[in-house]
């Protein structure tokens, strides 16, 4: 196996006839999915997704791919693809096109309806080409063909993309699911064909490469759900993605079996799903459906309500209904349903809602402790089937953390792909398919772009250390006025602390020290402010590590008399 390492250099011009694969997030990751291709000059993307922080990451709203790769090519790009309708591959797609707004959008009606929705709250109208599973394109020097593939989500789709230099089988995110809620299954049979025609690099999803066996299937979790719902006695919360159709619509079953009404609740819950049902893929049955403004009305025991924030995010429907800033109030006797997985990284935050809400009264049914959610990503046996159907020349494991990029290379080894074939690399590296091998060719930029607020890219990882600081170990201020002159202090030093347990007259023993060496170091000719400003930082930061063993931001400021 290929192990990218930090020391790869950039790389160099692409061979003619060759194909460069740049994976710019997505790979040693559960989130920010981008792969960018390259054939004979041109550019073709393969989803374009964020990735949502984590708790060190304070004030972040979402983490993009580096766009700094193909900034100066925009217009070598032939189009975006996009497998399906989640985040994590679509929620990037604003801020690219925000760079080239006509670069084509290429994707299922479902997919685009979501993408389309979420472009017109940035002011952008987007190209767009809806495509169908057994579709054919050609696009400049890229021939793509769509594959239907089962997924937590309708209308998702592999994508099979011939070039002169070799055929790229991208499986997006998949699992095979026999028995799915809308009947439509990965199509194994063109899995099949098209490995019978010759898979030259195999892209393949990894998020569960290490579970064993099969996923379960998404019609297990009715009976479950219906159990719960039948032994509840006041209102039921589910907390699911926002996009998880399948989900939906199992409540609105369950709803209307037992008589109760469901509103939806959260802004992009309500979005999603109003798109789904206008398209077909959601059956709202008559009467279940109601505003959320309308639940007051309704008694405890008749009502449900579809959140969002299975994650945890804090300003998600179900982290402020936990922290009672929400319309919508849980106490004892109601029951919330957490109907997802957790994404690696969310756990902390996870239980923080359900400790919240368990201290509420509600009683909390999750994964841990009932079959309320299956995965949407194919596991090992699946993964195997795949690579035995395909039987690929080259593999590259896409879509996961480190290790999951490492299970699923070991189970393309196990069916005869080579080792050396088996290509492991991380974000940013680059992976060239010449004469039928892949081999790693170097790296490229890849870091995480910041989206705080309006601003985009200007917050860096320094300014987020230093927002961890000032959560963690709290501020100090020190305001000093000096005589340069006399080297005489005309006032202070005055000390101000925040966010720490300690009394600012816990540095009155320091203060004489500080006034001190201040006066020394100001006698001594060092008349500039800044100099002066780093002797105090210097001696209180010395004092409050060894005193109060915190590591605090420390201001200093000296004003010249």
């Amino acid at each position: 196996m290929s192990h990218p390492h930090p020391e790869l250099s950039a790389p160099g011009p692409l061979p003619a006839g060759a194909l460069r694969i740049v994976a710019l997030g997505g790979l040693g990751e559960v989130g920010r999915n981008m792969a960018v291709l390259e054939h004979a000059g041109r550019l073709l993307v393969i989803d374009c997704g964020v990735l949502f922080p984590e708790d060190n990451q304070p004030g972040v709203d979402l983490i993009l791919p580096d766009f700094d790769y193909i900034k100066d090519r925009l217009d070598d790009i032939e189009a975006i693809v996009l497998t399906h309708g989640h985040e994590d591959h679509i929620g990037a797609v604003p801020y690219l096109l925000r760079l080239r707004a006509d670069i084509p959008l290429i994707g299922s009606q479902l997919t685009l309806a979501f993408i389309e929705a979420k472009l017109k709250e940035h002011r952008i109208t987007p190209v767009t080409l809806a495509v169908k599973e057994g579709q054919v394109e050609q696009l400049g020097p890229f021939g793509l063909e769509f594959v239907a593939v089962n997924h937590s989500i309708p209308d998702a789709l592999a994508v099979m993309v011939r070039t002169a230099a070799g055929n790229v089988l991208h499986t997006g995110d998949f699992k095979m699911d026999q028995l799915p809620m809308d009947g439509r299954i990965t199509d194994l049979r063109a899995f099949g064909r098209l490995g019978e025609e010759g898979v030259d690099l195999f892209m393949v999803d990894s998020t569960n490469a290490e579970v064993p066996g099969f996923t379960t299937s998404e019609r297990e979790i009715g009976p479950v759900l219906d159990a719960v719902f039948a032994g509840a006695d006041k209102k039921i919360v589910v907390a699911s993605f926002a996009s998880h159709v399948h989900r939906v619509q199992q409540v609105l079953d369950a709803a209307y079996v037992h008589g109760r009404k469901v509103a939806l609740v959260g802004r992009s819950m309500v979005r999603n799903m109003g798109i789904a049902a206008e398209l077909g893929y959601l059956r709202v049955p008559d009467g279940v459906l109601i505003d959320v403004k309308a639940v007051d009305q309704l008694p405890d025991d008749q009502l449900v309500l579809m959140a969002t924030g299975s994650q945890g995010e804090p300003m998600a429907a179900l982290s402020r209904i936990a922290n009672q800033d929400h319309r919508v109030a849980v106490g004892p006797g109601d029951t919330v349903i957490f109907a997802s997985s957790l994404i690696p990284g969310n756990e902390n935050s996870v239980y923080r809602v359900i400790n919240g809400l368990t201290r509420l009264g509600a009683k909390v049914v999750h994964q841990g402790n009932a079959r309320v959610h299956v995965s949407g990503h194919a596991s090992a046996g699946e993964l195997l089937y795949c690579y035995n159907i395909v039987r690929p020349r080259n593999v590259m494991p896409v879509h996961g953390e480190i290790r999951h990029l490492v299970a699923n290379g070991a189970l393309a080894v196990k069916t005869g792909v080579p080792p050396e074939r088996v290509v492991l690399a991380e974000d940013g590296v680059v992976v060239d398919l010449i004469d039928g091998k892949a081999r790693i060719a170097g790296a490229v930029p890849s870091g995480y772009v910041y989206v705080d607020g309006a601003s985009v890219g200007e917050i860096t990882d320094a300014e987020l250390k230093d927002r961890r600081i000032l959560g963690e170990e709290g501020f100090i201020s020190i305001f000093a006025v000096v005589d340069t002159s006399t080297g005489t202090i005309v006032t202070g030093p005055h000390i101000q602390a925040r966010g720490m347990a300690e009394a600012d007259s816990v540095f009155d023993g320091i203060l004489p020290q500080l006034s001190k060496e201040l006066t020394s170091a100001a006698r001594s000719g060092n008349s500039d402010a800044h100099q002066l400003q780093q002797v105090m930082r210097r001696v209180v930061g010395r004092w409050v590590s060894s005193r109060l063993r915190r590591r605090p931001m420390i201001i200093p400021v000296v004003v010249e008399a």
